[in-house]
């Protein structure tokens, strides 16, 4: 293995973790900012408000995104798993 491979490995490895928790980070994103915007005009400082939508956000985007994400990381694993007698040489 050459310094080269590691690191393109280490590179694939980091890309596919935030391809992966890109759509959960920007679905609290948004919710965060939603929440935010609703306080502001309100002016209601209550902390709950703020964790108790995000967590359902994120959830629910998980729901949705889990047969996604489990294909993605299946493949990659496949990939991964296929490419062994390469690494080794």
């Amino acid at each position: 293995m050459t310094p080269e491979f590691v690191v393109e490995f280490a590179k694939e490895a980091i890309l596919m973790t935030i391809y992966l928790s890109m759509p959960m980070l920007g679905l609290g994103l948004l919710a965060g900012l939603i929440i935010s915007v609703f306080q502001a005009v309100t002016q209601i400082q209550e902390m709950t408000l703020t964790f108790v939508p995000k967590i359902i956000a994120v959830f629910l985007g998980l729901l949705f995104a889990a047969p996604w994400m489990l294909e993605k990381v299946t493949s990659y694993t496949a990939r991964v798993f296929e490419n062994i007698p390469m690494y080794i040489r």
